[in-house]
């Protein structure tokens, strides 16, 4: 087991002081209970996803987002974020844009998910251009039974209210046309954070979700 009960616990007492002050005060707590833990876990997640996975090959700390933070745009000027979060592709944090798996662990929801979430306006333009070629192979995809068990809600995103003139005809075909975000999540009990087979329960999902990250992949590896 990787975490103890004081994984939610330091979470929440954070949220009630998110201030340096604080922070500097339990940062021997935060790295024993927080940091060290979940880079081993996710150390071992890595590990585990590249049995399924090939492309994976990359440092885990570099999959880990930092706690900290970017304030500059933000009225919500507290320092710290109130959970952990990491991107298991082969570019991990470096490259948002990739197709890869995610984890975030906080003390009210765990998340396991994937997908593009971040989609830059050429790479959008490339995956519109593939579905629209074959709609139904990518309907098929997400349509599958097993991903559908593992991610009931099956692809999510911020959707155009207008479509290019020239993805109208492939849109009445295949709903994702209008996507401009390809991510799926499933929400897991906290329970999670405390189950000895955490990693297996990650990678299950990640598995599930291979194909469809592989078919987006196409588009960035091309």
């Amino acid at each position: 087991m990787y975490f103890t009960k004081d994984f939610s616990k330091f979470f929440k007492e954070l949220a009630a002081n998110n201030h340096k002050d604080w922070f500097d005060d339990n940062r021997k707590r935060y790295h024993s209970s927080i940091k060290e833990p979940f880079e081993a876990f996710v150390s071992d997640v890595v590990i585990a996803t590249q049995k399924i996975d090939k492309t994976i090959d990359v440092d885990p700390k570099k999959c880990i987002f930092r706690i900290n933070k970017d304030i500059r745009f933000s009225k919500d000027k507290t320092p710290y974020k109130l959970d952990r979060s990491c991107i298991i592709s082969k570019f991990g944090t470096k490259d948002k844009e990739y197709p890869g798996g995610y984890v975030r662990l906080s003390p009210e929801m765990c998340w396991i998910g994937g997908g593009a979430y971040y989609l830059q306006k050429d790479n959008l333009l490339f995956l519109r251009e593939k579905i629209a070629k074959d709609p139904k192979a990518f309907d098929k995809l997400v349509n599958d039974k097993t991903f559908k068990s593992y991610f009931p809600e099956g692809i999510q995103g911020e959707k155009n209210k207008i479509i290019p003139k020239e993805f109208k005809p492939a849109a009445e075909k295949s709903e994702y046309i209008a996507n401009k975000q390809f991510y799926y999540m499933a929400e897991q009990p906290t329970g999670l954070i405390l189950n000895k087979n955490i990693v297996e329960v990650v990678t299950d999902h990640f598995k599930a979700a291979k194909k469809v990250n592989a078919y987006m992949r196409e588009v960035f590896d091309s």
